[in-house]
């Protein structure tokens, strides 16, 4: 990733396994030990963070773009794409302010190159994507699960050892 001033880890799943509710967890934990964190998740969908009626809505359907709204609490930019295509990490990565990050968390991207959290629950009947994928680094899964030494175990259920792993593993990055 060549715009990643600061240390990225991602969190691979099937749609469905938790890795939103996981992240919810851990972001506090995270936060509890000092870590200034960041996140960037990958929709497939469509969304507006702005919805019509509303003032920003009214401006870029009228042509606006980008339209930066600004309160004292938080701001949000909203910008369209010219040829809708699928976004790479690296380039939000470009657009993303990591000057106040010690840490930035990644939701999806499964197939960019970095490092990753695995999840996987079996009763799913997914496929692991650790065999395709050496960018794991780790799995996390509710049952037990085959997979090589050089990979580390997680409980999905315990998301304070999974913090714990995080914590340990960023050190690696300072």
């Amino acid at each position: 990733m060549q715009h990643a001033q600061k240390p990225i880890l991602g969190f691979a799943a099937a749609s469905g396994t938790g890795k939103t509710t996981l992240l919810t967890q851990l972001i506090p934990l995270l936060k509890q030990r000092g870590l200034r964190v960041g996140l960037i998740k990958h929709s497939h969908h469509s969304f507006d963070i702005d919805h019509p009626g509303k003032d920003s809505y009214r401006l870029r359907m009228a042509g606006a773009s980008p339209v930066m709204l600004v309160s004292k609490y938080r701001y949000a930019i909203i910008n369209e794409f010219e040829t809708p295509e699928e976004p790479s990490l690296d380039r939000q990565l470009k657009i993303l302010d990591q000057s106040g990050l010690d840490l930035i968390l990644v939701e999806g991207f499964k197939a960019e190159k970095f490092p990753k959290i695995e999840l996987h629950r079996p009763s799913l009947q997914r496929p692991l994507l650790f065999p395709d994928d050496p960018d794991i680094i780790a799995i996390a899964s509710d049952s037990p699960v085959e997979a090589p030494e050089s990979l580390v175990k997680l409980d999905l259920n315990r998301a304070d050892l999974i913090a714990r792993f995080i914590l340990e593993h960023y050190r690696e990055f300072k």
